[in-house]
């Protein structure tokens, strides 16, 4: 009988054996997952001085780190806790798995698992957490297959790296940020038994929501490791004494979302995975900067929704709701020399709009678009204190067959008779500009304007106006040959790129040469000049030049001011989102002049170095004209005629176009 029964006992044998050979020869691939480990990793955004500025994670927001940089005190509790033994076995514990066995039979039931963290890993990565007893059977068969390709040290490297910490934060080194603001290595001992008491039941001894359980877990750790002889009894009294400060943040906040999402909206077509590749992405801008570009637009914003809160107040009008909803703003500001963006709002709150009007948005330039009709001019032999004619005209032209009539108008409704170019750009006055445009030829300054990068330009005096759109970006660019002395340099906010392979790609400044210094030097003397005492009065910054220009379109949709200082440029845009009319009396020195202003105010407290004056080039040269000194090149001479302007009132033209 016993013979029968031994012969059934080899068949049996024979058969498992058979039947786990296949099950084997079946699943043995599966552990590709497990070696050719390549998980989901958080993209971060640095500044320019290397802080954070962002996270960014598509479901899983991890940082990777390599098992060299993680601390041996943390490998001893995680091993302390959940698998003493690991370093000895090869894959699976005999010893736990018998125990185990007992007191489910006890039970009746599975009660007590017997994984290690090799089982554990493969469990996270290939199979399902349900309890059967072939996912077990293939749980042990594929952890003894993974330790003969993996290193135990590879091994631990994919547990710290993949296991769910809570709170939303996957991997260790995220883990460590997110509960203490720290790095690995200045982690505490307690901090460390914390994070590994945590993948057991993540949510349960999560230490922002119970405190008291998570720290029990620790002691835990820590006592086991006592136990074990791993610390000393100093080490032990000391960390059961301690409790950490413990945050509960994310670390996906975004310090700079429309710098952000403008970096990502460049990268995206290229790198479709920058979301979650594991990229460390470096941006020229400065968090400083950003934070007061932020607060300079709101504090603007806000001044103009008090002005027309007292409006309305004086006329007894209704509060106008529609009005704060649709009224925005933007600011680009980089450096003249390179094109480096310092800051980039592209509105008031990226929590009641993500609509990014630094580059998504094309908005009418109005009169800052005159700086670059009057550099023509001086490039077709016009001097600062050439002669110009402010009078009104009135253009008739035809449109379908139906003859139509244009009288445009200076701000105010007034005309001098006859301006110097300088005082025209000065008070930006409509009716000169559009004689001088005139004067000049329009098919010359389209292509001047052509040649400075403004495309879809009217082929009409409406240009002298500012009737072509264009982005904040694109804007930044053109200006950018006043600021840096002819140069255009093409703004960018992507400094650096660093794949997880170390692998770098270094962007950096891209130039082209439109105009000469000492001719860019005229129009920077003139556009000081509208700072000081012209319509941009309200830009100026005590104890620094600054050159820039107001912007209003027609009915007050747009208001714009343009300028720089000698090494930074800011192009700042106010208007509703709607393109309905702003306020009367908001224009372009009125709403947006002040916020350029507070932001060079409180810049210069954090970077008191920067430069004040503007450097005038050698060969521009000096001449004294009726008591002033009047600049002009050799390609802006003076011009032949001196004269006093005088005032006049009266007086129209009529041409046909």
């Amino acid at each position: 009988m016993m013979k029968y029964i031994f012969g059934l006992l080899i068949i049996l044998g024979l058969a498992a054996a058979g039947w786990l050979y296949n099950l084997y020869d079946e699943i043995k691939h599966d552990i590709d997952v497990v070696v050719n480990y390549t998980p989901k990793q958080s993209t971060q955004f640095f500044d320019r001085n290397g802080k954070v500025i962002a996270n960014t994670f598509k479901d899983e927001n991890r940082e990777y780190v390599k098992y060299d940089d993680i601390p041996a005190r943390i490998i001893e509790g995680l091993v302390a806790i959940e698998d003493t033994q690991f370093f000895e076995h090869h894959g699976i514990n005999p010893d736990a798995i018998s125990r185990a066995i007992i007191k489910d039979i006890k039970a009746g039931g599975f009660v007590e698992g017997a994984s290690t963290l090799t089982q554990q890993l493969i469990k996270m990565l290939i199979l399902t957490r349900e309890k059967k007893l072939l996912r077990k059977v293939k749980e042990a068969l594929l952890a003894i297959r993974l330790e003969t390709v993996l290193t135990k040290e590879e091994i631990l490297e994919r547990y710290l790296n993949h296991v769910y910490f809570g709170h939303g934060y996957y991997g260790i080194k995220t883990a460590a940020k997110g509960y203490f603001n720290k790095d690995l290595y200045e982690l505490s001992l307690k901090e460390m038994a914390i994070l590994v008491g945590l993948p057991r039941a993540p949510s349960f001894y999560d230490p922002t929501r119970n405190l008291k359980i998570s720290l029990a877990r620790a002691n835990q750790v820590i006592t086991r490791l006592n136990t074990l002889g791993w610390i000393n009894k100093e080490q032990y009294e000391s960390s059961m004494k301690e409790t950490p400060v413990i945050y509960n943040q994310s670390l996906t906040k975004n310090l700079a979302p429309y710098a952000v999402d403008y970096a990502i909206s460049l990268l995206s077509n290229d790198i479709p995975d920058i979301l979650y590749g594991g990229y460390k992405v470096y941006l020229t801008i400065d968090l400083d900067a950003q934070e007061i570009a932020q607060n300079s637009l709101k504090d603007a914003y806000e001044e103009a929704l008090k002005r027309d809160l007292d409006f309305r107040k004086r006329e007894n009008k209704p509060n106008d709701d529609s009005y704060v909803k649709e009224l925005n703003g933007a600011l680009v500001s980089m450096e003249n020399n390179s094109g480096k963006i310092l800051a980039l709002c592209g509105g008031i709150d990226y929590n009641q709009s993500m609509f990014n009007r630094a580059f998504q948005s094309k908005r009418q330039a109005g009169s800052s678009i005159k700086p670059f009709l009057y550099q023509v001019a001086l490039d077709n032999g016009y001097n600062p204190a050439s002669q110009l004619i402010d009078i009104s005209r009135t253009y008739n032209y035809t449109v379908g067959g139906v003859e139509k009539k244009w009288q445009p108008k200076n701000y105010g409704g007034k005309f001098e008779g006859i301006v110097s170019l300088k005082e025209s750009l000065t008070d930006s006055r409509n009716l000169s500009t559009l004689n001088l445009v005139t004067d000049v030829g329009i098919d010359t300054v389209i292509k001047g304007l052509n040649n400075y990068g403004f495309k879809d330009i009217p082929n009409n005096l409406s240009i002298t106006l500012g009737s072509m759109s264009v982005s904040l970006i694109d804007y930044s660019e053109a200006y950018s040959m006043f600021s840096n002395a002819g140069t255009q340099v093409k703004p960018y906010i992507i400094e650096q790129i660093v794949n997880q392979s170390g692998n770098t790609v270094t962007f950096g400044p891209q130039t082209k040469e439109i105009d000469k210094p000492e001719q860019i030097y005229l129009m920077t003397t003139i556009l000081n000049n509208v700072v000081n005492n012209g319509t941009g009065k309200n830009a100026q910054v005590p104890g620094i030049e600054i050159a820039g220009k107001t912007g209003t379109t027609n009915d007050n949709i747009d208001g714009w001011f343009c300028g720089y200082s000698p090494s930074i440029q800011t192009i700042i845009w106010f208007g509703n989102d709607n393109n309905t009319p702003m306020r009367r009396t908001e224009t372009g020195g009125r709403i947006a002049g002040p916020a350029f202003s507070n932001f060079y105010k409180k810049y210069m407290e954090i970077h008191p170095e920067i430069p004040r004056t503007f450097v005038m080039p050698s060969n521009v040269y000096t001449s004294n004209i009726n008591g002033r000194d009047e600049l002009y090149t050799d390609m802006s001479p003076l011009p032949d005629v001196e004269f006093q302007a005088e005032p006049q009132n009266s007086g129209q033209e009529v041409l046909d176009f």
